[in-house]
């Protein structure tokens, strides 16, 4: 069975992670939901964002979400693959130095990587992102860029792929950042 690892944190989007977990767990794969300075137990508050018209998401208060894993036992070898979950997380699980080393070894090792939203924020943090097509949510287009990144602006629905790396900007993509995320772990 395939383990992956899904980054997280206190206010991520709800749907960007209750979606990645519960539909990765159900097509066989084993997924260690962590948050650094959290244990399995502990939980995280889940943001639900949303698209009202506005010039940018509205936030509402979301469920809880209950991690699984231990933060501090992780290992980068028991992984075949990791999912970045967006929302505000990504803002301060990007100053870990852990969090940076762990996605800096799954990108130089071309292991499968998904980051849905602002989880570009941490792909940017940890300087993986030069040299490679992808997208986010829109306003995040200048700080991939910066990184020395390719942004794309894809529809919310749709996802990009750049050989290991599958991103999506925003909820509306899960379905397709999943079915490419799940298409590059099984290649």
């Amino acid at each position: 069975m395939k383990r992956i690892l899904l980054l997280t944190g206190d206010f991520t989007e709800d749907y960007e992670t209750m979606v990645p977990f519960q539909t990765l767990a159900v097509v066989g794969y084993e997924v260690d939901a962590v948050c650094p300075d959290k244990k399995a137990g502990d939980f995280v508050k889940t943001a639900i964002h949303d698209f009202e018209g506005d010039q940018t998401y509205t936030e509402k208060p979301g469920h809880l979400f209950q991690l699984n894993k231990d933060f501090d036992q992780v290992c980068f070898d028991d992984y075949d693959g990791l999912f970045i979950t967006g929302g505000r997380a990504p803002e301060y699980i990007r100053m870990n130095g852990k969090v940076l080393t762990l996605v800096k070894c799954f990108m130089r090792a071309g292991k499968p990587v998904a980051a849905i939203c602002h989880g570009a924020q941490v792909l940017t943090a940890a300087d993986t992102v030069c040299g490679r097509t992808l997208t986010a949510y829109p306003a995040l287009a200048s700080d991939v860029r910066i990184a020395g990144g390719n942004f794309v602006e894809a529809a919310p629905d749709q996802a990009v792929v750049d050989g290991n790396l599958v991103t999506a900007p925003a909820w509306p993509g899960n379905t397709a950042i999943l079915r490419e995320f799940i298409r590059v772990l099984e290649s």
